[in-house]
């Protein structure tokens, strides 16, 4: 159990839909999931046959025959919006983390980055609401804070659909709610990855656009946890943003070989020198927990009790903001080693 472990969540007997669930996060996510509670289905909605199929090999192998039998495969996009219908029926939870990722395909494939991100978004709202879902989590991005790229202005509009869909499930009681995070370490959208391949192809000097540039990092185990425990206090509207460490780029190059250098390649298209989870403008919402901050709906609509009042929260300072380059939580050497031990 991880610092973002749900203490009350059970799943024992829920359906649960994972949109995009091949992917790092899905997978990481069901097999927890299944090694925790006993749900009674796990629906994996994806789009890519062969990465089903190599899914249901590796998990025949981690899991037993009655847990295995859990599990549905369900090829799908969540660009069509029957097909994502159909999948939803007698679901309970969603967790959507089906996306378009990579900066710079988006820039050059506006379209495509829209059509998934935020019409799916628009998708599972509506089938979620046609169907009783009864909680959807979506997986957003430290990008979708004052966006200046498109993946980053596909998720924000993201965002704002599943906090507004709040205000549409009226006697349905679906509650939506965002979670935002920071890169995760070792998942395939990661630098470490490629730090690691051409560390292993004997590289004497690793790329790093600038060496300013700062990030926030996140484990997928951590990330999983965060997903649960939001998930477990949700309340409708709310994004949930984690406390995480940030760390230099020329740093995690040292920490990952000492012994290389560092070569400045210049920023890419659309990439930001640092990153920011709250703005100064979203903290006017904002509340602190011990672990996270709440940033709370300020259109609402429907009965919700708010985060803002109760013990064990406080008002963050006027003008704050949660960047990686003032974030007062700095990752060391050893603390990016833990991180790139945990189970890949």
């Amino acid at each position: 159990m991880g610092r973002f472990s749900p203490k009350t969540l059970d799943l024992d007997g829920k359906v649960i839909l994972v949109t995009g669930g091949t992917g790092s996060f899905g997978r990481r996510f069901i097999e927890t999931v299944l090694r925790r509670s006993a749900p009674r289905k796990v629906i994996v909605y994806s789009r890519d046959e062969l990465k089903q199929s190599d899914m249901q090999l590796e998990l025949r192998e981690q899991f037993d025959e009655a847990t295995y039998a859990k599990l549905r495969f369900f090829l799908g996009d969540v660009r069509d919006r029957e097909r994502l219908t159909l999948a939803l029926r007698g679901v309970d939870i969603v967790i959507h983390a089906a996306a378009l990722k990579q900066v710079p395909a988006a820039e050059y494939n506006p379209s495509e980055c829209i059509h998934t991100n935020v019409l799916g978004a628009e998708n599972v709202v509506w089938a979620s609401l046609n169907n009783h879902v009864k909680q959807v989590v979506a997986l957003s991005t430290d990008k979708a804070c004052n966006p200046i790229n498109l993946y980053g202005a596909t998720k924000l509009a993201s965002d704002k659909t599943f906090v507004a869909a709040n205000n549409l499930s009226g006697d349905i009681g679906t509650r939506f709610a965002v979670v935002r995070y920071g890169n995760v370490v070792g998942s395939r959208g990661s630098v470490v990855p490629l730090y690691k391949r051409l560390l292993g192809q004997g590289a004497t000097e690793l790329p790093v656009t600038d060496a300013r540039m700062t990030r926030f990092w996140i484990t997928l185990n951590q990330g999983v946890e965060f997903v649960l425990s939001s998930l477990e206090i949700m309340r409708g509207g709310e994004i949930f943003v984690p406390k995480i460490p940030s760390m230099t780029m020329p740093d995690l190059v040292k920490a990952m070989s000492p012994d290389v250098g560092v070569k400045i390649v210049g920023i890419r298209p659309g990439e930001k020198l640092h990153e920011m989870m709250i703005s100064a403008d979203d903290a006017r919402a904002t509340v602190e927990l011990a672990d996270r901050y709440v940033i709370e709906p300020t259109f609402v609509e429907y009965p919700r009790k708010p985060f803002r009042g109760e013990a064990g929260t406080k008002d963050v300072a006027e003008g704050f903001s949660y960047s990686s380059d003032s974030n007062d939580d700095w990752l060391s050497e050893d603390g990016l080693n833990a991180m790139l031990a945990e189970k890949a």
